[in-house]
């Protein structure tokens, strides 16, 4: 109900860091959408992810036990925001039409917020995790079998990159980080923003094939792996230097290299 606000928001927002040598950005999406609303001298890099700490070796069939699974049932997984803004609307209709179709399937919910009541008394065999840190929380990763995250307002979306690199195939939204690294078929499932019925479709196909979903995750993994930290910081460095050289005379860029 803000809208009327975009305009000078943007205004200031781009006044500001039009001043600066150069602003970065997490994906090729959103420096497109910035260059087209007039900010300048724009760099894509990417959040990193700690590719050790997300791992595949997490997987623990104990904590799966504690999930109520037996052997052969499905851990579908969304980690996140319990919030209106991140489409869990969307997850619920997604999982429900999951459940349909394979009954031994079943969501586990990692993450709180305002949207915890409403959603723990329309899914009322789903768990609910709470928020989960560090090991405990890379153990959900690894320990599920497909994720679903079903936002379709995020800038990057973090989870997406700690899912693929803890071995899980991802269900989503053709937005942020998903757009440029989640592939149909071969590490997942990308839909178009305005497909609901496709996302549903996409995450109901998926659950219901396990072994497709192992394989897709070897290679969400290998995807992943191209955001590792050492890769990240080397892309800031040479956008760092390149500001400062665009600001130096001949001269001195000889000290910056």
């Amino acid at each position: 109900g803000m809208r009327w606000l975009y305009r000078p928001i943007m205004g200031y927002l781009r006044t500001f860091h039009n001043l600066a040598h150069c602003t970065t950005v997490p994906t090729k999406t959103l420096l497109a959408q910035l260059a087209a609303s007039g900010f300048e001298r724009l760099a894509v890099v990417a959040r990193g992810i700690d590719a050790e700490r997300f791992h595949p070796r997490h997987r623990c069939e104990a904590l799966r036990v504690q999930w109520g699974l037996a052997e052969g049932d499905f851990a579908v997984l969304y980690v996140g925001r319990l919030a209106a803004e991140k489409n869990l609307d969307g997850l619920a209709v997604a999982f429900e039409a999951i459940e349909r179709a394979n009954p031994r399937a079943r969501l586990i919910l990692v993450g709180d917020g305002p949207m915890r009541a409403a959603l723990e008394t329309r899914l009322p065999k789903a768990l609910f995790c709470g928020q989960q840190m560090g090991h405990d929380l890379a153990r959900c990763y690894a320990s599920a079998d497909l994720f679903l995250f079903p936002s379709k307002t995020e800038t990057f979306g973090n989870v997406t990159v700690e899912a693929m690199a803890s071995g899980l195939p991802v269900v989503a939204f053709a937005d942020g980080a998903a757009l440029e690294l989640v592939r149909t078929d071969e590490n997942g499932a990308s839909v178009d923003l305005a497909d609901d019925a496709g996302y549903v479709s996409e995450a109901t196909r998926l659950a219901l094939n396990a072994a497709a979903c192992r394989h897709m995750g070897v290679s969400a993994r290998a995807t992943a792996l191209q955001l590792d930290w050492e890769t990240i910081a080397n892309r800031f460095e040479f956008v760092i230097r390149s500001a400062i050289q665009s600001e130096l005379g001949p001269s001195q860029n000889s000290q910056v290299n």
